[in-house]
């Protein structure tokens, strides 16, 4: 039976991914912090589920922390590195802190797999790589040498150091690029989230720019049925799009989030945020050729399935 480190393991995607490895008939050792990036009571109920599976352990402690992720690593046969220091605001306020836990902390488990000669990892790398890039959609072959934002610019040195541990040491490693990921669990500080409990609450959104911003928003589903893919696939050193393909533009979004909810949006105009990229929009063909990656949740049915968990979880 294949045992899989899920770092991040209790988070929005973290958590869902080991429900699915679990399912799946694996043995899976979730490694999560429990950061109070967010309430770590929520990640704690996001985990409760598997902590009831006797073919899940769960080890608390930092990436950083070299003799944390030796111990995590201890019978596994493959990494799914989904932990990380997330958001592009947060990462211009605090840049090395950023630095600290997406680029070292990456650094730590590769080195750590490599004294203990494991050698397969998924490394979640963002969308946010691609910067402004002004050609749609966004493919793997693109240039991403400018990234706009602190958190944008840790995961492109993900990248870089998965390759070179990939050239010097064999390792077979697959990049994946998130794609806006929404769904179940989604983290309290992303706009779907955010906005769908501020409008049921009655109270203004906050809109930054003029709405035309456009996302390739991924529903949770999909995004689990690449990681797993990508699971299963897992050789030579590889860079996927994981995206729905299909953008929307954010005051379309808002209308879906309000159909969604049942209420209409109060809407606070404010000036476009540093960081922010205008578009995202993923070119899935290498992901569909190569990991049978086939997304198939539009925008209204994932907001009816999110709306639906919003109002049984008890957090609207």
């Amino acid at each position: 039976m294949q045992t899989i480190l899920v770092t991040g393991a209790a988070g929005f995607i973290g958590s869902h991914l080991c429900e699915r490895l679990l399912a799946d008939g694996r043995r899976v050792v979730g490694l999560d912090s429990f950061d109070s990036f967010y309430d770590p009571k929520i990640k704690r109920a996001n985990i409760a589920g598997c902590l009831t599976n006797s073919n899940f352990r769960l080890v608390e402690g930092d990436i950083r922390d070299a003799d944390v992720v030796a111990g995590a690593l201890k019978g596994c046969d493959l990494v799914v590195h989904l932990a990380a220091r997330a958001g592009v605001r947060p990462s211009i306020e605090d840049p090395l802190l950023y630095q600290d836990v997406n680029v070292r902390g990456t650094n730590i488990i590769l080195e750590t797999m490599r004294k203990l000669g494991m050698k397969k990892l998924v490394f979640a790398s963002s969308s946010s790589v691609y910067g402004n890039n002004k050609k749609v959609p966004f493919s793997e072959t693109d240039v991403v040498d400018n990234p706009i934002s602190p958190y944008a610019a840790t995961k492109k040195a993900g990248e870089l150091i998965c390759h070179a541990y990939h050239h010097l040491f064999g390792m077979d490693i697959t990049c994946l690029r998130f794609f806006t990921v929404y769904g179940a669990r989604q983290r309290p500080d992303l706009a779907i989230h955010k906005f769908a409990k501020l409008i049921l609450a009655g109270k203004s959104i906050p809109v930054f720019g003029d709405g035309s911003m456009m996302r390739d928003h991924t529903y949770i589903d999909d995004i689990i049925a690449g990681v797993v893919a990508a699971v299963d696939h897992c050789g030579g050193y590889k860079i996927y799009n994981l995206g729905e393909s299909r953008p929307v533009s954010l005051s379309d979004l808002i209308a879906a989030i309000e159909h969604a909810v049942g209420k209409k949006a109060i809407i606070e105009r404010l000036p476009l945020q540093p960081g922010d990229v205008h578009q995202t929009y993923a070119d899935v063909s290498r992901a569909k050729a190569e990991l049978g990656y086939e997304p198939s949740t539009e925008i209204e049915a994932g907001l009816a399935r999110f709306a639906s968990w919003l109002r049984s979880s008890g957090q609207q």
